[in-house]
């Protein structure tokens, strides 16, 4: 398993590159203020941070308790990332939707494009990591 030092690089790598992709891309894409869609990513960003720490070492001990290994296939991936990103949906909407004065409808519309967003980034970044940074093999490593 992954130290906790491996962890917190992974999720600040993860989040510094998706936030700057985020807030230019929203910001671009809609036409909105940066700096609205920055405080907004900050916050999402802070929220996505605490829940992704503690997501994936549950993720690790369930996967390497049903079947003794971290290896992830491609489907295992895909798994990954929609469960994070629906734990995410609940909190995130009801915000989106007092913070940009929208309704909860387009607030749920554009969650959906940043999930589909991050669920395609989440893939990639992860994967890359690995490649970068593989898992050591020795099991007393964890948490």
């Amino acid at each position: 398993m992954r130290t906790k030092l491996d962890r917190i690089r992974h999720t600040v790598g993860f989040e510094l590159l998706g936030l700057i992709i985020l807030i230019f891309g929203v910001s671009k894409l809609l036409d909105m203020d940066t700096g609205k869609i920055g405080v907004l990513a900050v916050l999402f960003s802070i929220i996505a941070t605490v829940w992704n720490y503690f997501y994936n070492i549950l993720f690790d001990k369930v996967m390497v308790k049903r079947t003794g290994h971290l290896h992830k296939s491609a489907k295992v991936r895909v798994l990954h990332a929609i469960l994070f990103e629906f734990g995410l949906l609940f909190i995130t909407i009801p915000i989106m939707a007092w913070w940009l004065n929208i309704t909860m409808i387009d607030a749920f519309i554009l969650d959906l494009g940043m999930v589909v967003f991050y669920l395609v980034y989440a893939f990639v970044y992860n994967l890359a990591y690995d490649k970068i940074f593989p898992v050591p093999h020795n099991k007393s490593a964890a948490c």
